[in-house]
């Protein structure tokens, strides 16, 4: 039998959401093992002068427990 914990994680990026989801789960990899899954929970953009500045995300990610 697996056991799954889950983290929620909060990530930004200047380009995109999914660059912000990819940065969230490599920064989270070097101390989580076994990461199975990233469930994105939430988006949000920071626009500045009229143009979108800066993308954010709201994201679980699940590892197995050994």
């Amino acid at each position: 039998m697996a056991i799954l914990k889950v983290i929620e994680i909060l990530s930004n990026s200047d380009t995109s959401w999914e660059d912000a989801t990819k940065k969230a789960v490599k920064h989270a990899s070097k101390t989580v093992k076994n990461i199975k899954s990233v469930y994105v929970q939430d988006q949000s953009a920071i626009v500045r002068n009229d143009e979108v500045t800066e993308f954010r995300v709201n994201l679980k990610i699940t590892f197995e427990v050994n």
